[in-house]
C-alpha cells in the first residue's frame, strides 16, 4: 500500500534558453582567468551558473571565442613554382612549424598558432 496518497504532481517548466553576447562571456572568463579567482563567485556576481562558465573556459581554451577582430600574421611570398620542386623547409625543434600543402599553395606557420588563427587558414584555403 502507498503511504503518500495524497502525492502531488509538479511541472517544473524550465524558462528559455539565455543567449550571451560572446564579449560578455570573453569578459567573464578573462576575471576567472586572473590569480586567486573563483569561477563560483564570479558566475554568482553575473547571475550565471557556475557550469556553464566552466563551459565557457573550456570553449575559450579550444578557441572557440573568438575576438571580435582579425590577427595580423606576418606574411612571406616566394615566386610561384610547382609544390613538388618546392624543398621541405626545416622547422627550429624549440619553436616547431606546421605546414600545408593545398594544391599549389603552401602554408607554413612557425611557431604555435591559436586555434582561431588555424580555423581562419584552413577556411580561406576551403574557399580556394
Amino acid at each position: 500500500m502507498d503511504t503518500n496518497s495524497k502525492a502531488v504532481i509538479v511541472s517544473k517548466r524550465r524558462g528559455s534558453y539565455r543567449h550571451h553576447p560572446l564579449a560578455l562571456k570573453r569578459s567573464i572568463v578573462a576575471e576567472t582567468l586572473q590569480p586567486g579567482a573563483s569561477v563560483a563567485r564570479i558566475a554568482r556576481q553575473h547571475g550565471i551558473n557556475a557550469n556553464q562558465v566552466f563551459l565557457w573556459r573550456k570553449a575559450y581554451r579550444e578557441g572557440l571565442l573568438p575576438e571580435s577582430g582579425s590577427a595580423l600574421l606576418p606574411v612571406t611570398v616566394t615566386p610561384s613554382m610547382a609544390a613538388d620542386r618546392l624543398p621541405t623547409p626545416r622547422c627550429p625543434a624549440d619553436t616547431g612549424c606546421l605546414t600545408i600543402d593545398f594544391g599549389q599553395i603552401r602554408v607554413r606557420i612557425e611557431g604555435r598558432p591559436d586555434a582561431g588563427v588555424l580555423r581562419l587558414v584552413l577556411a580561406e584555403l576551403q574557399r580556394r
